[in-house]
């Protein structure tokens, strides 16, 4: 197995449930088209991710499968909100954040290669969202959490299983889809694309 992530947080989720893998970060243009919904448009991200690695990796071993994600935190008018640059742009975030709901939505792409004589590739994409919401946050607890560092790798300028849990006052949905995995969705997924094996033991440790 592969990931085509450089997000420790899906990595260690993925050992947490036992999964053997490899790492190969992915790396792809993600501008967001005019006009792209917010899911098209993380879908079409992970989408990227899975395909620039599998094309990066020709010797990949037949019925090797290749795990895609991206995350993105989005407001309910359709505001995209990334990774922030500086300080500034994490306190915008949190600012936009505060007091309101928002989506935290994560597509996933799986590959498995067949036979490679035959050009045989299995493709699976789907998504997961889900609701979080936020205190209304003073500028002093802003000014701190800035300066704990935590917002600067993460979507939306927080991490939920780190220090921005005081942030949040209420969670509609998947928790582990806010670290970066629907972990859950994910395994159920496998279990159907290889519905063809005995079980997805082979898969684990």
């Amino acid at each position: 197995m592969i990931l085509a992530s450089a997000s420790p947080r899906r990595a260690e989720l993925l050992q947490a449930e036992g999964f053997q893998f490899e790492t190969h970060p992915a790396w792809t243009d993600e501008t967001r088209a005019p006009g792209e919904d917010p899911v098209s448009y993380v879908r079409r991200l992970a989408r990227a991710k899975a395909w620039v690695v599998h094309n990066d990796n020709p010797q990949l071993a037949q019925g090797e499968t290749l795990i895609a994600a991206d995350t993105i935190v989005w407001t309910d008018d359709g505001l995209v909100l990334g990774k922030p640059k500086d300080a500034d742009e994490a306190r915008h975030m949190l600012y936009v954040l505060s007091g309101r709901k928002h989506l935290v939505t994560t597509g996933v792409c799986i590959l498995i290669d067949g036979n490679p004589m035959a050009g045989c590739i299995s493709e699976t994409t789907f998504d997961e969202t889900t609701s979080v919401s936020f205190f209304g946050l003073s500028d002093e607890e802003i000014e701190w959490y800035i300066s704990t560092g935590e917002p600067f790798d993460k979507a939306g300028a927080y991490g939920i299983q780190g220090r921005g849990r005081r942030l949040v006052s209420g969670i509609c949905g998947d928790f582990y889809n806010v670290v970066g995995l629907p972990i859950a969705h994910l395994i159920r997924e496998l279990d159907r694309i290889h519905a063809n094996i005995d079980n997805v033991s082979s898969y684990w440790f």
